[in-house]
């Protein structure tokens, strides 16, 4: 059992001891405790195959770092993408950091429910209608998708990582609800204030 055995990272695989898993894992795991104050979940249980641990978040650095997107901008897509896909680890853990960098308190929560309802300029509006599109509707995406983000003021290079962090995260959020992975109490109420 891991570190949390009182309230698991998930709930549907056993959750590995930090203590037995390979010294790349566990400093990956030390970082991010450090910088959030506490570890994601999302640490914990993806160390249950760290063959698979390495890669998934090798990209999601990619996707955050590697773009021309805002960090706020990745977040919307994130939680647009994870509230089609009813996936409440992700809704709950990125909504946060999305109250963090747009210091908005209730644009995470529209988000979720109904980006139609969000506060969003023309551009992040195009972004989050796309991801969820091509979440709900992949067989519909057409050059007419593409053609409305260009209109909206995205480059090529930024369409290709509105799909890419989609796309990442219908992957994650499958993930997360196949494991039974649980928000950290913690994420609930960061950027609330």
């Amino acid at each position: 059992m891991s570190d949390a055995d009182e309230d698991p990272a998930m709930t549907a695989f056993p959750v590995p001891d930090r203590d037995d898993l390979p010294d790349d894992l566990r400093e990956r795991i030390a970082e991010e405790t450090e910088r959030a104050g506490f570890t994601p979940n999302v640490f914990d249980a993806f160390a249950y195959k760290p063959s698979h641990f390495r890669p998934f978040f090798a990209y999601y650095d990619a996707l955050c770092e590697d773009t021309d997107l805002t960090r706020a901008e990745v977040e919307m897509i994130i939680v647009a993408t994870s509230g089609a896909n009813d996936c409440l680890y992700c809704v709950v853990a990125h909504g946060a950091l999305l109250r963090v960098y747009a210091d908005d308190p209730q644009l995470a929560d529209q988000l979720a429910t109904n980006y139609r309802s969000a506060d969003l300029s023309e551009r992040e509006e195009a972004m989050v209608a796309f991801a969820v599109k091509l979440t709900n509707d992949v067989e519909r995406i057409d050059d007419a998708d593409r053609q409305a983000l260009r209109e909206a003021g995205l480059s090529d290079e930024e369409i290709w990582d509105v799909a890419a962090v989609c796309a990442f995260f219908n992957l994650s959020n499958r993930m997360a609800t196949v494991a039974g992975m649980r928000p950290n109490d913690e994420f609930y109420a960061l950027g609330r204030d």
